[in-house]
């Protein structure tokens, strides 16, 4: 596997059994229970605090990898939940030495290595994706699926937001540098740090301060191709946790007013933590319960984000469980939310306000198809701008982003 030199780095001096026992019921709790591989992982931690952190960074890698290629190593082991026996083989297939607790032998490995060369042959094995949806995603992209789903395979980087609202960006990467935290600029942003040291962050004075968030570049571009000015008033219609609300309060200055709405109370919640804890005062919160909360907002916005509901195969870097969870039945489901989001939430930009709508997705049917069939229903609204964030060219999450203008008089 690629992962090969970075699982090799530092891992504990014995990998004992007891390690082993907590992967082995992390991954059956996302493969047999159906959990998140996030939450999962965190309750792990939690509830096994005496773990060192060359342990923690062993489960954690191990963990996230197996996921990522749970369909190539099931189909080496031969059964689809004998875990101690996927997890030996993806250990010794990243140059970890054997262990007595392992439970393949060297008379297993000729059938091994043969299962892994079969794998190789059929790309739905070997990146291990649902045959039903890579078939779809290559209907979708062509050609271009194949380079796309292997760089979606890849670990991602950690990316750092500055909020600038406190610091610079300079001088956070100083401070983080004087700490033991490795860390560069990422090229092409002005607020995107990189992190290249393991040490957690969460539980630095720097993020319990409110100096960053952690957001891929990718995602920072949305709020950067909004461009909102000091004083306006910004609508994020799809505000979740509100990553995206606090950048743009950043890039106002902290002046105005942002409107964050969702659907989910308990997201709101969180964004509101969050922008206490990021000294943000423009974001008020409204929970969408029915039509007429968008209605009172109609043609009122300077600005308006919509970041729809998608299928999120862009961040499956991040989140390599989501594969297993999608299927093109579901995406159809969400492309039809797609287009009634923004047929609905449009009407809140006034004219000559613009509007951005962005998905973490690469697939043509929820971007550039989505604003083709807009713009047609919808003459009022022109396209200024869409970019796409390829993994494999930008070595960034999976983005899409469309900015459009309302017309002033627009008959």
């Amino acid at each position: 596997m690629s992962e090969k030199e970075a699982n090799k780095k530092n891992p504990p001096a014995r990998i004992h059994a007891v390690l082993i026992g907590y992967l082995s019921t992390a991954l059956k709790e996302v493969f047999e229970e159906g959990k998140y591989a996030d939450r999962v992982l965190e309750k792990t931690f939690r509830s096994n605090r005496v773990l060192g952190a060359r342990d923690r960074a062993f489960i954690a890698t191990s963990f996230y990898d197996i996921v990522r290629y749970y369909r190539r190593l099931a189909y080496a082991a031969g059964d689809n939940h004998d875990w101690l026996r996927i997890i030996s083989i993806y250990l010794l297939t990243n140059g970890i030495s054997r262990e007595p607790w392992m439970s393949t032998t060297d008379n297993d490995w000729p059938e091994i290595q043969q299962r892994l060369n079969e794998a190789e042959r059929q790309r739905s094995l070997h990146e291990s994706v649902p045959d039903e949806l890579d078939h779809y995603c290559e209907q979708q992209l062509g050609a271009r699926w194949s380079t796309e789903l292997h760089s979606l395979n890849e670990r991602p980087p950690v990316i750092l937001r500055t909020n600038t609202l406190k610091l610079s960006r300079d001088k956070l990467i100083q401070r983080l540098r004087e700490s033991g935290i490795e860390c560069t600029a990422v090229e092409g942003s002005s607020t995107a740090i990189e992190v290249h040291s393991t040490k957690s962050l969460f539980t630095t004075d720097f993020f319990k301060s409110g100096f960053f968030e952690m957001q891929d570049s990718a995602s920072q571009k949305v709020a950067e191709m909004l461009a909102p000015q000091p004083g306006m008033k910004v609508i994020d219609a799809c505000a979740g946790a509100g990553g995206k609300s606090l950048h743009l309060a950043a890039l106002m200055q902290n002046k105005g007013r942002i409107i964050a709405l969702d659907t989910e109370e308990w997201k709101l919640a969180e964004l509101k933590k969050r922008a206490r804890r990021n000294d943000v005062q423009i974001i008020e919160t409204r929970v969408i319960d029915s039509s007429k909360v968008i209605k009172r907002l109609e043609a009122s916005a300077d600005r308006v984000l919509l970041d729809v509901p998608c299928s999120g195969i862009g961040v499956w870097r991040r989140n390599p469980d989501a594969k297993y969870k999608m299927d093109p039945e579901r995406i159809v489901r969400i492309m039809d939310q797609q287009r009634e989001i923004l047929r609905q939430y449009s009407r809140m930009v006034k004219p000559g306000g613009q509007l951005i709508y962005a998905t973490c997705s690469i697939l043509p049917g929820e971007n550039q198809q989505q604003i083709d069939t807009f713009l047609a229903e919808h003459p009022e609204f022109k396209l200024a701008q869409s970019i796409s964030l390829w993994p494999s060219e930008h070595g960034t999450d999976g983005f899409f982003i469309a900015k459009m203008n309302r017309v002033m008089n627009y008959e």
